[in-house]
Parts: C-alpha cells; sequence; structure tokens
C-alpha cells in the first residue's frame, strides 16, 4: 500500500512538472540547428547539424548575409558545428550547408527584432495559450492535496469501535 501512494503521488509530480515544460519549436525538419545569440556589433548564430552522418568532420555553410563559414566536429560524433556573425539590422537569413557526400542542407532563420533593454519584467505573462494547462496542473494539485486529506482522515478514525 506504500509503494502505491509513493508511485500515484510520484506520477502526479511528474504530470505537473511535464505541464510546465515548453514545447521545443525547431526551426524546420531540415537538419540545421540555428541558434542565435546577441552581440554588441551584430549576432552570433551557430549552426549544427548531425544530418552530414557520423563519419563526416567537416563541413561548408554559407550564410545569405553573413558570407561563407567552416562547420567542423566537435566533442560529439556526427556533430558539425559552425559560427559566423551577421550584420546590425539584419532580420532574416538563409543559411546553406554542403558536406561530403553530396549532401546540402537550406534552412531559414529569423533574429529576434529588438535587443532586450533594460530589467526583466517578472509576472505570470500571457497565460492566453498556457490557460488549459495551467487548469489541468491545477485540478492535478487539488486531486493530490484531496487524496492526501482523505488517507489522513482515514488514518485518523479508529477502526474496531
Amino acid at each position: 500500500m506504500g509503494n502505491t501512494r509513493v508511485g500515484i503521488g510520484i506520477g502526479l509530480m511528474a504530470g505537473i512538472l511535464a505541464l510546465q515544460v515548453p514545447v521545443a519549436a525547431a526551426a524546420g525538419d531540415s537538419g540545421l540547428d540555428i541558434r542565435s545569440r546577441q552581440t554588441a556589433d551584430g549576432s552570433t548564430v551557430t549552426v549544427s547539424t548531425t544530418a552530414c552522418g557520423p563519419d563526416v568532420t567537416y563541413g561548408k555553410g554559407e550564410s545569405e548575409t553573413a558570407g561563407a563559414f567552416h562547420l567542423f566536429g566537435g566533442e560529439t560524433k556526427g556533430v558539425l558545428t559552425g559560427e559566423f556573425t551577421v550584420p546590425e539590422g539584419t532580420s532574416t537569413d538563409t543559411v546553406i550547408v554542403k558536406c561530403p557526400p553530396r549532401i546540402m542542407i537550406t534552412d531559414s532563420y529569423q533574429l529576434p527584432a529588438h535587443r532586450p533593454d533594460g530589467a526583466v519584467e517578472a509576472g505570470f505573462g500571457d497565460t492566453g495559450q498556457g490557460a488549459s494547462q495551467l487548469a489541468l496542473g491545477a485540478a492535478l494539485v487539488g486531486a493530490a492535496a484531496a487524496g492526501v486529506l482523505v488517507r489522513r482522515r482515514h488514518r485518523a478514525t479508529p477502526k474496531g469501535d
């Protein structure tokens, strides 16, 4: 009986935590992972891919706005990574990656429209899309609390009167 309660509690907590994880939105199914980070003189963009195969250690890339760059194998086998810096004011870009034997991958991405300025505003933010997740999470927490209350009352009542 004790294992059942622990299992139910773990399952409820895992469900609650799973609701808090945002869904990852990939740039597309192209096989390119494109990430940008802001710097003072432009955005540094990192491009990674596993689409070239596990034995390929080098690839060539080209950005429409920044020009040519190289991708090299890193610590993880089969992952090629390269970086380049796009000019100020760039909002969208297309990246082409070529690697042997005759593999070409193309993907477009969009850079953030503006740089953050000032402090981060703390709060709940927009709950337009997360309202159903919030309601479900609240229902799970309420159900867990009700279960604990019922269990404690059940133990508190004397048996065999």
